[in-house]
């Protein structure tokens, strides 16, 4: 089921589009300024972000610029600025779409769906071609490479393979012994303080949240930052 933020500041047409794009099965959550949006979108994880260029505190433009610099979640600007300058703007940002105000609902969703199926056609191609993209990280399985905002990180051959299978494994949580069993092999007999040791080392190369703890279970990967 897909999630969607939704970061407009007028509350009627906030409603309106949620409760439009229920009935449509997505999952919906609200902002309704800019500082707010961003604080949304660092704690959830969304499939895509329709976001109002003005509002108070900050402003669309200014949101999209922020979330850019970490993540290439699909955005798509609504507003009621026609001008062609704003839309320049607004893709010069790599927004991946621009609806004017007033809209129509049956126009909102065509644009979400064919912005959501060129990001799972983009996702499709990366993966035949063995790459492996998760906010700023990129794994290159042909290299065996793997790139961070787009400098290549040095890593062991146990590092890379643990990373491998957490980004191809996103939704799954991992115990130390299905790391151990996994990464090191069923034979191995040494001490199990070994999975900890590779993820500390990771985190230090990669971000403290690119592995996350789940407590009393084990470890998946972390949030795109």
């Amino acid at each position: 089921m897909k999630r969607i933020l939704i970061i407009e500041d007028e509350m009627e047409i906030q409603e309106i589009l949620t409760e439009f794009l229920r009935e449509y099965g997505y999952v919906i959550d609200n902002a309704s300024d800019g500082a707010a949006g961003i604080a949304q979108f660092k704690e959830e994880k969304y499939d895509l972000i329709l976001l109002d260029i003005m509002m108070p505190r900050i402003d669309g433009l200014a949101v999209l610029e922020l979330i850019r610099e970490k993540s290439n979640i699909p955005i798509i600007l609504i507003t009621a600025m026609e001008t062609e300058e704003y839309q320049i703007k607004g893709f010069d940002l790599k927004a991946d779409d621009y609806i004017t105000k007033p809209f129509s609902m049956n126009l909102v969703i065509r644009r979400i769906e064919a912005v959501l199926r060129r990001t799972q056609s983009d996702e499709a191609l990366e993966h035949e071609q063995g790459m492996i993209t998760h906010g700023k990280i990129k794994l290159d399985k042909e290299l065996c490479e793997i790139k961070m905002a787009d400098v290549t990180i040095p890593f062991t051959y146990k590092e890379y393979e643990l990373i491998k299978l957490f980004l191809e494994n996103k939704n799954k949580v991992f115990t130390r012994d299905d790391i151990l069993n996994q990464i090191w092999g069923y034979d191995f007999f040494g001490n199990d303080k070994i999975v900890n040791n590779h993820i500390m080392r990771i985190r230090k190369k990669l971000g403290e949240n690119f592995i996350a703890t789940v407590r009393g279970v084990g470890y998946k990967i972390g949030k795109e930052d």
